[in-house]
């Protein structure tokens, strides 16, 4: 099974729903499907103006739902030229130019109307030199993002390691060096603590605490109180929810309580367990939420945000169920931490609080960076095979084996033979499923 996506082309289906959520929606009966060779042109024909179409490297089956364009003639490495130049925005302009609809969700792009469209045509000679500089750049380009991105894990990373250490007492923040004495806190994940810190129970440092629960009625919902969802968790403060509901929901159902602002609220279910926020103002919350309120005295809200954010694997590690493990509210209860005296709770906040600043400055410096390299080889591809930037005499001068994929111990990447023509309408539309 293939799927056209608007990201990258034409993928193997099961790779794309292994990075989702989404399951395998196809029909079981598979008689209906179209096949698709290599150098094939396989597009969505409701989305080809928002860029989902490719050549394909692989053979495989399509959905019913899309068209495949097989060209008359083929060459070397005719159609990796095209695969590039039919995922340019200059080509998705005019797929959506060709295709006709009431709406933009109804657009549609017919394969007679795919075939007028109008391409430009290198030489065999120039396609192979922009093919080759494309592979080239795509690759170079890669390995800077990747880096970029492997910076994102290593500064999270940092700034987990830097507060666990500090939260749960191994780093005294006044010396960065290990407080003098230590003793056991009876808890597994925790270890030692300084000898001067106590251990409590998460509820007992709150007045209240609870879960909550979702209105049956969307005529319960639209109002103007806040209601957290897991979704909604920040691990910060909560500014703003999903969705909020009216003062009627309040009043109706008995477990929909409102939560003052500044509780912290932790989640129960599925991938988001342990996540956190504490909200900005008085909301409610669903029954995947659970809320601690009202903190007493001795309690720096902010710090124990932190220790929960630090135990996030140890609570990950308690929870039970399938696939969608959750924790209960009687294990946040009675949740163990630890608990320094109040003056080092505030800087124990402080710091956790600068940590993460200075770990969103920095990772925002670095999504920008990514944003503008997939920014420039996007307008790259485009320049080079619309013809605005002549790479003939470039790509003469590349050498035969890519030094990055040397050192990656990667072999060289060949083509896949794709097919040419001197326009779109040297096709032949085989998006009916008997050619399958």
């Amino acid at each position: 099974m293939l799927s056209v996506t608007i990201a990258k082309g034409v993928v193997h289906q099961e790779r794309l729903l292994a990075d989702s959520s989404k399951k395998d929606s196809s029909n079981r009966d598979r008689s209906a499907y179209k096949l698709v060779r290599p150098g094939d042109v396989a597009y969505n024909k409701m989305r080809a103006w928002q860029g989902a179409v490719g050549v394909s490297r692989y053979k495989g089956i399509v959905s019913p739902a899309y068209v495949v364009q097989r060209p008359r003639h083929d060459s070397p490495d005719g159609w990796a030229y095209y695969h590039h130049l039919f995922r340019t925005p200059a080509f998705a302009k005019e797929a959506e130019r060709r295709s006709h609809g009431i709406t933009s969700d109804m657009w549609s792009l017919r394969p007679e109307h795919f075939r007028l469209i109008y391409s430009c045509s290198p030489l065999p000679s120039e396609r192979a030199a922009i093919v080759r500089f494309l592979d080239y750049a795509d690759r170079r380009i890669g390995q800077c993002i990747r880096a970029e991105e492997k910076l994102i894990e290593l500064l999270e990373e940092q700034k987990r390691t830097v507060i666990h250490q500090a939260v749960t007492g191994q780093v005294d923040v006044r010396t960065s060096r290990p407080h003098p004495t230590y003793k056991y806190s009876g808890v597994e994940w925790l270890g030692h603590v300084p000898a001067h810190w106590g251990v409590r129970k998460l509820h007992s440092l709150f007045r209240r605490c609870g879960s909550g629960t979702t209105p049956s009625g969307d005529g319960y919902f639209g109002g103007d109180i806040p209601w957290v969802m897991s979704g909604d968790l920040n691990d910060g403060v909560i500014q703003t929810t999903t969705r909020a509901v009216t003062p009627e929901a309040v009043g109706t159902f008995t477990a929909l309580k409102r939560y003052p602002e500044g509780s912290l609220v932790i989640a129960m279910y599925g991938a988001t367990i342990g996540k956190t926020g504490r909200l900005s103002r008085s909301a409610c919350v669903n029954q995947a939420c659970f809320a601690l309120a009202d903190p007493r005295p001795d309690c720096q809200v902010g710090y124990f945000q932190a220790v929960v954010n630090s135990a996030r694997s140890e609570l990950r590690r308690q929870s039970f169920g399938g696939g969608q493990p959750n924790i209960s509210a009687q294990l946040l209860r009675g949740f163990r931490v630890p608990v320094p005296p109040a003056c080092e709770q505030i800087r124990l906040e402080s710091l956790a609080t600068g940590a993460a600043r200075r770990e969103a400055a920095a990772l925002g410096a670095v999504q920008r960076r990514i944003a503008l390299l997939r920014e420039y080889r996007h307008r790259l591809i485009a320049d080079v095979a619309t013809g605005k930037l002549d790479v003939r005499e470039a790509a003469a001068s590349l050498p035969e084996v890519d030094p990055l994929e040397m050192e990656e111990g990667q072999e060289k990447r060949k083509s896949t033979p794709y097919a040419a023509a001197r326009t779109l309408s040297a096709f032949d539309d085989v998006s009916q499923p008997t050619d399958a």
